[in-house]
């Protein structure tokens, strides 16, 4: 029992399980699953679909996280992916053609890879602290959707476009059949090989990693532009799922519950030792965090307050600190009672 609570999975797994059921309490056919249409319908279903774009920005986070840097600028990139794609797309006489929909998904990718890669060489190679080198795209980056929208929405009639953030396939999201796939692939890359060693020893000493042959700048460049990649592809999904490109709420403070996700899961925002398993965890506790409050009915005005008193009991809980300190003085045992003169006589005469 106490290897499984000491498991760095299972207050994430416990907290996202008694969500769960608080919103069965609340709507009894929440664990509901249907079939219409040949695709699957329910809560459930619609937790993993609304939480795919937040999994991936959040697995691009853990990489960047593992190398002791982190990445502000996760929220722009997604709303530059979903404003060109749908720039691109809207400009084509046919927005059905499935030739233009890929060029324009190529595009936007490739764009924004070579953002993260551009935040890789500022934090690499320039040597700028990473909060501060991301910052600079955070800030540019919203400013560039809106010129590529020109500071309006811009409307789709694609269904290719649909399939991305909206689609079904094999009766279920294609987005949550995306995220899937990333998430399998990023896990053999760094579990099945030495990246992840690799990303893990950049984390803990980055010049110690350098002057033991490690290449360690490179590594760097290649967290930074994975995650701008992931980032670009939740902005394909977020977009594609309203058919609207919206530069200035698209991925609005995403980066905060990215980071949120990748706390939650149990990695260390001081860099190291990292868990995807654990990220895909915490976005999950959000996104079930976020149905709950509309679920639930909780008004509007003190959404935020009651989403980070749940995230700052939810870090408490997980902290072995806090919680030895709490069990600790549950278990604390009664003093014993002092002795008599009279037996004290008795011990020192023996």
């Amino acid at each position: 029992m106490k290897a499984v609570i000491g498991h760095r999975l299972f207050w994430p797994a416990a907290v996202l399980v008694v969500m769960l059921l608080a919103n069965v309490v609340v709507t009894p056919g929440f664990f509901s699953i249907q079939v219409r249409n040949g695709h699957l319908y329910g809560s459930l279903i619609d937790i993993l679909l609304l939480g795919s774009p937040l999994m991936l920005v959040a697995l691009g986070m853990t990489v960047v996280i593992a190398t002791g840097g982190i990445d502000l600028s996760v929220g722009a990139v997604v709303a530059i992916s979903g404003a060109l794609a749908c720039y691109l797309i809207s400009g084509q006489e046919d927005q059905g053609a499935v030739s233009g929909v890929l060029v324009a998904v190529a595009l936007a990718l490739v764009l924004s890879a070579v953002l993260g890669f551009w935040n890789g060489l500022f934090v690499a190679r320039v040597g700028i602290q990473p909060i501060i080198a991301t910052l600079i795209l955070m800030v540019a980056g919203r400013g560039v959707a809106q010129l590529i929208t020109s500071g309006k929405n811009i409307n789709v009639n694609s269904p290719p476009y649909k399939l991305i953030g909206g689609g079904y396939w094999l009766t279920l999201p294609f987005a949550v059949i995306v995220v899937a796939v990333v998430v399998a692939l990023t896990g053999l890359a760094v579990r099945r090989t030495a990246l992840g060693m690799l990303l893990e020893a950049i984390g803990g000493n980055a010049e110690a990693s350098r002057l033991v042959g490690i290449r360690s700048r490179r590594l760097i460049v290649l967290a930074y532009t994975f995650c701008g990649l992931c980032a670009g592809i939740a902005g394909l999904m977020i977009s594609s799922n309203i058919a609207t490109a919206d530069g200035n709420n698209a991925g609005l403070w995403m980066e905060l519950d990215a980071i949120l996700a990748v706390v939650i899961g149990g990695t260390a925002l001081t860099g190291g030792r990292f868990t995807l398993a654990g990220t895909v965890l915490g976005a999950l506790v959000i996104q079930t965090l976020s149905t709950t409050i509309y679920t639930t009915g909780i008004p509007p005005q003190v959404t935020l307050v009651f989403k980070a008193v749940v995230v700052a009991i939810v870090c408490l809980i997980q902290s072995p600190a806090f919680r030895a300190k709490v069990f600790r003085r549950r278990a604390r045992p009664a003093a014993p009672p002092p002795a008599s003169p009279a037996a004290a006589d008795v011990e020192v005469n023996a």
